[in-house]
């Protein structure tokens, strides 16, 4: 059966150009599946599948206690399939040594390899939480893979409308949309990982319509595995300590405390001379410089997303339930306070 999550892979991969061979092949059906869903305009039902008890069940309390006795030494899985045979088990040796290797601890690489995509092909999300309290601060972070220039959004709150604005101001900023966007595991962008088996995610219905929309995919990382999004991951410490710590630093002994719209005043000041524009660690060149590349490869912008955010979206709030009080100053206090700062 084709998920929604799937026929709209299957739409999305048409619209980027590639053949209906090129697509049965990525998503693994048919052709004539393929050709099927790109008639169609509605998306499949979801049905649940009733949970089948496999062979090795009834044993793995067993299994996990055998492995724990043995630590640091190891069972060899022929030995435990022996004892298995003497408790009923009536599988193979394969499936158990599948599951014996997922007991194991995963062995930490001692080096990581960087990920390097094409110009157009990857742009990296995420959140970072600036401030909590009564007076919350969290800031919107979009990378494109291969040039690393950057987008940085601040708002007060972290909904899916707020995700979906920032997501299509971001598209505006590079002056076009990646093929893919890679996200951990935001509530607001996937409501079932693995879902429906391993990679096969259910998204957010409002978010997968967005997403339509625009013509990206959204891609999900590998579960702590933080370097899969290293890119971002890395570009939120850069923007931490050069210019956050910086500027609230300035300001918070003065008594004002810095809000959305000051932080994205400086914020894109500091884009245009700072930070994209700064020699990359990695490429060796500006992200400024390398955005030319992903110019010739993005898609075309699509107009604003019209669908409506549905009422059972999660919310996903910074704010501790507090009843508060905000208070904002005029835009020319911080600008005079920054001044001040700056010739001291």
């Amino acid at each position: 059966m084709v998920l929604a999550e799937s026929a709209m892979e299957i739409r999305i991969l048409k619209r980027q150009g590639l053949s209906v061979r090129e697509i049965a092949r990525r998503t693994g059906v048919s052709r004539n599946t393929v050709k099927r869903y790109l008639k169609s305009t509605e998306d499949p039902g979801y049905t649940a599948r009733p949970a089948v008890e496999g062979k090795l069940d009834a044993h793995k309390v067993f299994l996990s206690e055998r492995m724990a006795a043995a630590d640091p030494d190891r069972v060899p899985g022929i030995v435990l399939l022996s004892e298995l045979r003497l408790r009923g088990y009536t599988g193979g040796i394969t499936i158990l040594r599948e599951h014996l290797a997922s007991l194991r601890p995963v062995a930490v690489p001692d080096l990581v390899v960087r990920f390097e995509t094409e110009p157009g092909r990857q742009m990296q999300v995420d959140w970072a939480v600036m401030r909590r309290g009564a007076d919350p601060l969290s800031v919107f972070v979009a990378v494109l893979g291969h040039s690393r220039m950057a987008y940085v959004q601040f708002v007060t709150d972290e909904r899916l409308e707020t995700l979906i604005a920032c997501h299509e101001a971001a598209f505006a900023f590079f002056g076009g949309t990646p093929h893919e966007v890679l996200y951990d595991n935001m509530r607001t962008v996937v409501i079932g990982r693995d879902a429906y088996g391993p990679g096969k995610h259910r998204l957010q219905p409002g978010f997968r319509d967005f997403a339509h929309h625009h013509g990206f995919l959204p891609r999900l990382c590998r579960p702590y595995r933080a370097q899969t999004k290293g890119k971002v991951e890395r570009f939120i410490r850069y923007l931490r300590h050069s210019f956050w710590v910086p500027l609230d630093s300035r300001l918070r002994p003065l008594g004002v405390k810095v809000d959305a719209a000051t932080a994205n005043i400086e914020g894109r000041k500091w884009l245009r001379d700072t930070a994209n524009v700064r020699l990359h660690g990695t490429t060796g060149r500006a992200p400024a410089e390398l955005l030319a590349e992903e110019l010739e490869r993005l898609l075309p912008l699509a107009g604003p997303w019209q669908g409506d955010v549905p009422r059972s979206a999660p919310v996903v709030s910074i704010r501790q339930p507090l009843e508060t009080i905000t208070i904002q100053h005029p835009l020319s206090v911080y600008e005079a306070l920054l001044a001040a700062q700056a010739v001291r």
